[in-house]
């Protein structure tokens, strides 16, 4: 077993793969010579995004069992190979520490590792922990979580030192607010169609401030055409409608606000940015989570949030209408979200990671 390789696993979406990158990243500006190996699905965003930043990647054959219905089958059907090509990279690896950042893909990696003797560490970002690492809670070393609320369910084994984010979401320069507003949309890497739903039914309400208003949509690969064309239509044009914006942090940077969904990497990086939001929790999150993520920010004064129950395009159209008159306020709940920021998520993370390994950031300089 090396002392210096790590595997980190997890995926299905954008939202597990970018704080592994981040841990990855912060693992080795402490010790350039770990020797770091990513595990996730097949799912061809998450293929784009690791090629994207040129590390070693290997997809598993699996899929999601929880609320699947009759395709639990199949993904059951699955499982057992999935089991053998994590104990296969296990064997080739042969790791000091494997970390699960949540996503079904990590299940089989950090289990079977747990039962090698290889030490496992999970990061749970939401306020409620998902399925797969409510499981790996009695098998693991230790669990990272952001919120205190996700505590108990790791029976002391877990420690509250944030959720990872890239540093780029914190460098984008702050942005002064005029009399235009700039509203970025989006639901995670692969889109919503609830959001493209709303907002777009929205736009005919805002054409008459179309002026004033600007918007950059990502729409996920499977809306974009229709969705481009209610923006034509609505007279906004098309010119910032993409499937999937490559840089997020500069979109981030240049909006005065965002229309989102509440996953807990997003809810991470609107905290981290310093950004006002309109939060619509994804209605079908496991346990709710995107609920409690979004309301955490909305208490704290940096966020509203609109459940999938109450949004119309008259109650989205009026919201952004109201911040559109008073700038104010977007400044107001910009400031409110220092309080939930955690800037040494990611430093306090690989530090931690170090420690399970064997030894602390100093004995690991070489």
């Amino acid at each position: 077993m090396s002392g210096r390789a790590v595997v980190i696993g997890g995926g299905g979406t954008g939202g597990h793969l970018y704080p592994s990158l981040v841990v990855g990243r912060k693992l080795r500006e402490i010790d350039p010579r770990i020797d770091l190996t990513y595990v996730g699905t097949r799912r061809e965003v998450e293929r784009t995004i690791m090629a994207a930043h040129g590390v070693r990647f290997i997809p598993l054959r699996i899929e999601g069992l929880k609320g699947r219905g009759l395709r639990s089958l199949g993904a059951l059907a699955i499982l057992p190979w999935s089991f053998v090509q994590s104990f296969r990279i296990l064997r080739r690896t042969r790791p000091g520490l494997v970390v699960g950042v949540g996503g079904y893909s990590s299940g089989p990696l950090v289990l079977i590792a747990s039962w090698l003797g290889i030490p496992t560490l999970i990061i749970e970002p939401n306020a409620a922990p998902g399925f797969t690492n409510r499981l790996l809670a009695r098998r693991v070393r230790k669990a990272v979580v952001a919120f205190d609320a996700a505590l108990p369910y790791f029976r002391g084994k877990g420690v509250r030192l944030g959720n990872p984010v890239r540093d780029e979401f914190r460098r984008q320069p702050r942005k002064a607010h005029g009399p235009g507003l700039s509203v970025l949309v989006f639901g995670g890497s692969q889109g919503s169609r609830v959001l493209n739903a709303a907002v777009t039914a929205a736009l005919p309400l805002l054409a008459p401030h179309r002026d004033r208003l600007d918007f950059a949509h990502q729409t996920g690969r499977g809306d974009l055409e229709w969705v481009a064309e209610r923006y034509r239509e609505s007279g906004f044009g098309t010119g910032r409608v993409a499937a999937y914006f490559d840089d997020m942090p500069g979109r981030f940077a240049a909006a005065d606000l965002l229309v989102s969904r509440a996953g807990a990497t997003t809810t991470a990086e609107i905290t981290a940015a310093r950004k006002a939001a309109i939060l619509v929790p994804f209605a079908g999150a496991s346990e709710d989570h995107q609920t409690r993520n979004a309301r955490a920010l909305e208490t704290a004064g940096g966020a509203e949030v609109i459940p999938e129950s109450r949004l119309t395009p008259e109650v989205l159209a009026g919201r952004i209408l109201h911040y559109l008159g008073h700038p104010g306020e977007l400044e107001a709940m910009e400031r409110s979200l220092q309080a939930l920021d955690t800037p040494d998520a990611g430093d306090d993370i690989a530090r931690l990671c170090l420690e399970l390994m064997g030894g602390g950031p100093e004995e690991a300089r070489p």
